[in-house]
């Protein structure tokens, strides 16, 4: 037996008819999707110490299920001591069945066990329904053990989706289940 995300299915089966008839989609093939989803971290401390670097890899990797790769430096800037070409931080792209898992983990175990947690703000959309969030502890995730974390850490996800307007990135990502704050 095949193994199928909750979620991919959910899509499958209720959010394309939900979608279709709420903007009148002439064919699925028009229905917004999710087409990946993008974990980011910045490490500025990661000049002076490389360490930071390799601890940021295990602990992405281990959240996101898939290997993570370090960033390196455009550029030179002398002010913050950083040279062409060092690791400055890390990053993780998601996508097909990998993507829908996590995207289930955090919504139904990672959100919620964010501290004084009241909803999500939707203004992180940027005009082609992508939608931009940002987490300020990485310990959210289950998959860390708050016993050997370093440092605290926060991160950057991107939910990138096929929709043309936010109005539809809204619609879409609320019917995934995330928890919007209603205004």
């Amino acid at each position: 037996m095949k193994y199928t995300p909750r979620l991919k299915e959910k899509y499958a089966q209720e959010i394309i008819p939900a979608l279709t008839e709420k903007f009148g989609y002439k064919t699925v093939m028009r229905v917004p999707k999710l087409t990946k989803i993008v974990l980011s971290q910045g490490i500025g401390d990661a000049v002076a110490d490389k360490k930071l670097i390799d601890n940021a890899i295990v602990e992405m990797s281990r959240i996101a299920g898939q290997k993570a790769i370090s960033t390196n430096s455009k550029k030179d800037i002398s002010n913050f001591k950083l040279r062409k070409g060092m690791p400055i931080g890390t990053k993780v792209t998601l996508r097909g069945e990998k993507m829908y898992d996590f995207l289930d983990r955090f919504i139904s175990i990672a959100l919620p066990r964010t501290r004084d947690f009241r909803g999500i703000s939707s203004k992180g959309f940027d005009g082609r329904g992508n939608f931009n969030l940002g987490i300020k502890e990485q310990i959210i995730f289950p998959e860390i053990d708050i016993d050997k974390v370093n440092r605290i850490l926060g991160m950057d996800i991107t939910f990138v989706t096929s929709a043309d307007s936010d109005e539809e990135g809204i619609a879409l990502l609320d019917a995934f289940g995330f928890p919007f704050i209603k205004k």
